[in-house]
């Protein structure tokens, strides 16, 4: 057993998609979500996501993803349902808003307020999002931890 002191993993700073034209997978997006960029260029985009991003790689191909996938946090899940819906885009779970981009990347939306994820509120504030609140059951899981509101 080793004496050293392990890192404690704090969070998700970005997810990375791999994607076959970046100016398609950003208009393919902004579909269905309100985004700023942090960065592009020809092969790289950064969805800013406040103190997260999106980043997205130009590739050649990929496989399609079966299981893995990301959750995506919104302020409206049935707002990005609809648009879907809208779309013809269909919906890859029973359970869940799972759905696949154009290049096989397998996306779950996530209503904010309904999971344990939060924002710090100078972080929604900046993100224009203030206000945006949780259910009684996300604040009681996160009074649980010890990270309930204050």
């Amino acid at each position: 057993m080793s004496d050293h002191k392990k890192a404690r993993a704090v969070g998700i700073n970005h997810v990375a998609l791999e994607v076959g034209d970046i100016e398609q997978a950003l208009e393919f997006y902004g579909q269905f979500l309100e985004f700023s960029l942090r960065g592009k260029s020809e092969k790289m985009a950064f969805i800013d996501l406040g103190d997260q991003f999106i980043a997205m790689a130009k590739i050649d191909s990929q496989p399609r993803d079966n299981d893995r996938h990301f959750g995506l946090v919104v302020d409206d899940k049935e707002a990005v349902g609809r648009t879907l819906a809208a779309l013809g885009i269909e919906i890859a779970s029973d359970r869940f808003m799972d759905f696949y981009d154009p290049w096989g990347n397998r996306i779950e939306i996530v209503g904010y307020e309904g999971i344990q994820f939060s924002k710090t509120d100078g972080v929604l504030r900046g993100m224009e999002l203030e206000g945006l609140a949780k259910t009684d059951k996300a604040l009681q899981e996160l009074s649980d931890k010890g990270m309930g509101p204050t």
